[in-house]
């Protein structure tokens, strides 16, 4: 089955910046992340919809796109 990326800019209005330890990093809101634990849910039970697995996907894609971004931020200032 193929899919289709949705795009991950639109949850950018998901996004908050959280103060953690001394950084600065990207975090889902509250609601995304909730969202993104409940499809993980579905989807472990083989119970997503196309429409989903194209959200948990795009939500997917924010998160690693996130999670570069966080590690590259601590990794700068564990260098400095």
């Amino acid at each position: 089955m193929l899919t289709t990326l949705g795009k991950p800019s639109s949850l950018l209005h998901e996004i908050r910046l959280e103060k953690v330890g001394e950084w600065n990093l990207f975090k889902f809101s509250d609601t995304l992340q909730l969202l993104m634990e409940s499809l993980l849910e579905k989807k472990k039970a083989d119970q997503l919809t196309l429409e989903e697995i194209v959200e948990f996907e795009t939500i997917g894609e924010l998160d690693r796109i996130f999670t570069y971004i966080n590690a590259m931020i601590v990794a700068q200032n564990a260098n400095q």
